[in-house]
């Protein structure tokens, strides 16, 4: 098939003058085309390559070209499992301790144990934890129904823990640990194919694993950890459905007789893209996210709507006059059923345990109001097990608008991204000579799990940030909106919720993607392919500066994040702020 568009059409964005706009957002750093000069490739641009190393820098290494193609395509693996590998060893290393229910384990790992054994929450006794820890074989499961206020997904994910390892604290967190650590090899992956780079693949990874924040919240058996890794699995399938939908045009554009894949009109405006099946899998995701905490929902509409555009973005670069129209003829409704419907499936199959036993709390609440008011219209068009789910999430939903108990952490999210008011979970003050107090000190020590990021990576992320905007809005750069979406989709929610008790932890959610943003930024400090060597050396060792003291950072607050006993002195040096206290 080809173009019934002129040729110069084709080729005039190529050569055309910038539109005034684009000359007027030169002050701000905007760079138009130049006149004349053509930019990459249309297959290029449609799926970019993945940048490969120099010969120069295989005959530093001592390698041949041969070999340093064999390293190179392994590395795209290897890198990103040894980073993971890593990041496992940190978060597994004696997960267990402190061996104590911290925050609200109190709440999660009951209602998991009881969830995983029975298929619903119980109302468990307010004094059970210390049995709990002492004998945990002697705890008997309540049958009586627990009131909980979030979806089951999250206690699933803790619960199949406790079942491999046992109802003690490393089963409650070993789950949670797990996917702390497969979100770093995700974060691997999702980089290394945004910047076409393994390197800096990895170095998002690499600051991933040393989070606090996500170091600690893969060590605790809370559920926004869980969220977190169903938010970026549905993150990363968007990605790779991206690419695969771009390969589908790319192979369906002419070429011409020098073998140029040409745009064509026809093909991108009236293309249909057919099963797309990565796009699915990411609304499973997002019905899990959703299943696990419900600020999963503002994740699914945000990500849905990002899905859109790059169908809007291919299709324009794939030669479409009007790409708006092309994609509501013929992605939007595909898209919206991959995503919705498929969220709201997976949604409610992770209630199974609720819906197939009778004990549930509001289980029978169908069938108790119909002998009241005798049924109605929706008795007889719904089944009770939906009709009493909807009843239970609608109280559940009172429940979290009004919940604005004062509580001694709680944070504007004005305030997360500098770290304004971080979460202690656990603190003791050990006596000399006691739970790894030296004998020696004078005073009594400081032993303390506190949710708090790394300093000096979040701090960076704030300039990140203002560089992934400026570098979507001005430059266009869809990595740089996508990374910006995924922070916007995790926290600009919760700004609705001024009166509402919330906490810096829920943060975790995003963290992913302000590594991503303080990656992309380091990756403009070294500098883009074709800058001199000098440029490059200056901007090389800039970059790893940073990392090398975001790194120390980590290690610095390493005692905090893993109740380790400490002099009082130490923690007082650690507490930066008068806040974390």
């Amino acid at each position: 098939m080809t173009s019934t568009a002129p040729e110069t059409l084709q080729g005039q964005r190529a050569v055309e003058e910038p539109p005034s706009w684009q000359q007027r957002l030169r002050r701000f750093g905007y760079t138009p085309p130049p006149k004349g000069v053509a930019g990459p490739g249309l297959r290029e641009r449609l799926v970019p390559p993945y940048t490969r190393p120099s010969e120069r820098m295989w005959s530093l290494l001592g390698l041949s070209a041969g070999a340093g193609e064999r390293v190179w395509r392994l590395a795209g693996w290897g890198g990103p499992l040894l980073v993971a590998l890593v990041a496992g060893v940190l978060r597994f290393w004696n997960l267990g301790k402190p061996h104590a229910v911290i925050f609200d384990e109190t709440y999660y790992a009951k209602d998991s144990w009881a969830l995983i054994n029975q298929g619903y929450e119980g109302a468990w006794p307010k004094d059970i934890d210390k049995t709990i820890l002492n004998d945990p074989d002697s705890v008997l499961i309540p049958t009586d129904p627990g009131y909980v206020v979030h979806p089951p997904m999250g206690k699933w994910v803790i619960g199949l823990g406790e079942k491999l390892i046992g109802f003690e604290p490393f089963g409650w967190r070993f789950m949670v640990a797990l996917l702390g650590t497969l979100s770093v090899l995700m974060l691997c992956r999702i980089g290394r194919r945004l910047f076409r780079s393994t390197f800096l693949g990895c170095l998002a990874g690499l600051l991933l694993a040393v989070d606090g924040l996500h170091f600690v919240m893969s060590r605790t058996a809370l559920l926004d950890q869980v969220l977190m890794f169903f938010v970026l699995a549905s993150f990363a399938c968007l990605v790779l459905d991206r690419d695969w939908a771009r390969r589908r045009l790319a192979a369906a554009l002419p070429v011409d007789e020098e073998g140029v894949l040409r745009p064509d009109a026809d093909v991108a405006e009236t293309l249909r893209l057919g099963w797309r099946p990565w796009r699915i899998a990411a609304g499973v995701s997002l019905g899990l996210a959703a299943a696990t905490k419900w600020n999963g929902l503002y994740v699914m509409v945000a990500f849905g709507l990002l899905t859109v555009l790059w169908d809007v973005g291919a299709r324009r670069t794939a030669g479409a006059f009007r790409p708006y129209v092309a994609v509501l003829k013929r992605d939007l409704i595909p898209a919206f059923v991959s995503v919705v419907p498929v969220a709201i499936v997976t949604y409610l199959v992770t209630w199974t345990g609720w819906i197939v036993t009778d004990k549930g709390y509001f289980r029978n609440w169908a069938e108790e109001q119909d002998k009241i008011d005798g049924g109605g219209f929706w008795s007889a068009v719904l089944p009770d097990w939906l009709r009493s789910l909807w009843h239970y999430e609608s109280e559940v939903y009172t429940f979290h608008v009004g919940l604005n108990s004062p509580h001694t952490y709680e944070s504007n999210p004005w305030s997360w991204i500098v770290l304004g008011r971080p979460v202690s979970y656990f603190y003791e003050s050990p006596a000399p000579g006691t739970a790894g107090c030296p004998s020696t000190a004078t005073e009594k020590c400081a032993q303390e799990v506190l949710a708090l990021g790394t300093p000096l990576l979040w701090w960076a992320a704030c300039f990140a940030i203002l560089y992934v905007l400026w570098r979507w809005f001005f430059r266009r750069d869809w990595r740089a909106g996508a990374i910006a979406c995924g922070i916007a989709a995790g926290w600009l929610p919760w700004f609705l919720y001024q009166e509402r008790t919330i906490f810096l932890f829920y943060a975790v959610v995003f963290v992913p993607f302000l590594c991503l943003a303080v990656t992309m930024m380091l990756g403009a400090m070294i500098g883009p392919a074709g800058s001199s060597e000098r440029r490059r050396t200056f901007g090389a060792v800039g970059a790893g500066v940073l990392v090398l003291l975001i790194v120390w950072n980590f290690i610095y607050f390493w005692p905090i994040y893993t109740g380790t006993s400490i002099p009082m002195d130490q923690w007082r040096n650690r507490m930066w702020l008068d806040t974390w206290v």
